[in-house]
């Protein structure tokens, strides 16, 4: 740099220093206070955020355990006892009653808690035990659901109600539900750091919410510890083959991610087609979960299996080991459209998790690349498609699959986010920017 240049740059700098310093005196701040000040806030910021983390995530750990445990109970007792699949209906009229006698709406969900963060619109304190045991009745009468639905609502309900026991403001209420959900998604998946970038990316795609970095992590953290001294294994399949890194595994890896995509629209639109279409015929909430537990009870029957039925945790776990039907991702589509879209409560995460690792086994086992790799990928593009969280993907791929094929599921995640579009799970999801162009749209996800 020419030294004339330098020389002015500093004078600059200087001078802005100087105004600064008589700006504080003027407001009656010694020069070494305004040095001070500052960094006691950060201070002061940090181990406030510790306090209230630490708690959120203790909480969020403990409920997180419990529901966990609850729904691994819920799930078993189905497996034993087949007969009970025939109750469904009459869970569902329960769902809808315990809602209606909380007095708050069965459409109270996740996009509710996405877009209080935004809004600061308060959550129902009932939301929490309200989503717990009507997620618990889903899957033990065979709904076809998942569960993170219910973490991210007992994880915003939780925080928000820390947020109201240590009084935060307004912006501090948007941190600490981000905590909540995080908390809980950590506790129940064991994956902390997945669920904190998840929790930060989810609410505006673009926009990652850096301040709530610290709290998250921290939350995410104490959760997954608790979980994990009461027996909570976390989700890990380290024994995936991974195939060397090539131009060939590259170009199979984004077709299958293309493919993926494609896969996940078709699942975002059944999910709100058929709810849409369902509430149009059926305008009594009784009559409409009741018939779409009718629906789930015969469609299990004619297909004389239960693969469909629950989270099926056990599927994606056949297809890591290279075992899947082709039909496997259609089927769960169908059964978890019917099972959200007539009222049952749960999550669409682990039924993406499902259609992804199914689809990801039978394609990647076409294109080459290996049933069980090929299982993997699809189950990290699909998460990463459906949510629109490219960077809480590629770390949920590290925390699950190990970071030796780290390179392919970041193209996986990156290709798979490029392609499907401006579609999502959430549609009170902002997506800030373009996937095309550095362009701001702020739109909703469909």
């Amino acid at each position: 740099m020419d030294k004339n240049v330098f020389k002015k740059e500093l004078k600059q700098v200087l001078k802005e220093n100087e105004k600064k310093v008589e700006n504080n005196v003027k407001k009656g701040i010694k020069p070494l206070e305004s040095t001070i000040r500052p960094a006691f806030i950060y201070i002061l910021t940090f181990l406030k955020w510790c306090i209230i983390a630490i708690c959120t995530g203790m909480i969020g750990g403990c409920v997180g355990t419990l529901f966990h445990k609850t729904v691994e109970w819920a799930t078993n007792y189905r497996t034993n006892n087949d007969y009970i699949m025939f109750l469904l209906p009459i869970g569902g009229v329960i769902i809808v009653l315990l809602y209606k006698l909380a007095k708050t709406s069965a459409n109270v969900g996740t996009n509710e808690v996405i877009s209080s963060i935004r809004t600061g619109e308060k959550l129902p304190v009932a939301l929490a035990p309200l989503i717990f045991v009507s997620t618990a009745i889903t899957h033990m009468l065979g709904g076809s659901a998942g569960r993170e639905g219910a973490a991210l609502q007992l994880g915003g309900s939780i925080g928000t109600s820390v947020g109201r026991i240590f009084k935060l403001d307004e912006k501090d209420m948007h941190t600490i539900t981000l905590c909540g959900m995080s908390g809980v998604f950590a506790a129940l998946f064991g994956t902390p750091l997945a669920a904190t970038f998840f929790a930060l990316e989810v609410v505006s795609v673009g926009v990652i919410y850096y301040s709530g970095l610290i709290p998250c992590i921290l939350t995410s953290l104490v959760a997954f510890s608790v979980s994990v001294s009461f027996g909570i294994e976390p989700l890990r399949f380290s024994s995936i083959p991974i195939p060397e890194t090539s131009f060939t595994s590259i170009f199979y890896t984004s077709l299958l991610a293309i493919v993926c995509a494609a896969v996940s629209i078709f699942f975002c639109l059944s999910l709100d087609k058929t709810k849409k279409f369902l509430a149009f015929i059926f305008k009594n909430e009784y009559l409409r979960i009741i018939s779409g537990a009718v629906v789930i009870v015969a469609l299990s029957l004619a297909l004389k299996t239960r693969d469909y039925n629950g989270a099926g945790m056990g599927i994606v776990t056949d297809a890591l080991n290279g075992i899947a039907k082709p039909e496997a991702f259609f089927l769960k589509i169908l059964f978890t459209s019917i099972t959200i879209g007539c009222g049952f409560k749960g999550g669409e995460i682990v039924p993406t998790l499902f259609i992804g690792a199914t689809l990801g086994c039978v394609v990647g086992g076409l294109l080459g690349l290996g049933a069980q790799f090929g299982a993997a990928v699809g189950l990290i593009a699909m998460f990463c498609s459906v949510v629109n969280c490219p960077v809480a993907a590629i770390i949920l791929s590290i925390e699950v699959f190990g970071a030796e094929g780290l390179i392919l599921f970041a193209i996986a995640c990156a290709v798979s986010f490029m392609f499907s579009g401006y579609y999502g799970l959430y549609n009170t999801q902002k997506i800030m920017y373009s996937k095309l162009k550095a362009e701001f749209i702020n739109i909703n996800a469909k």
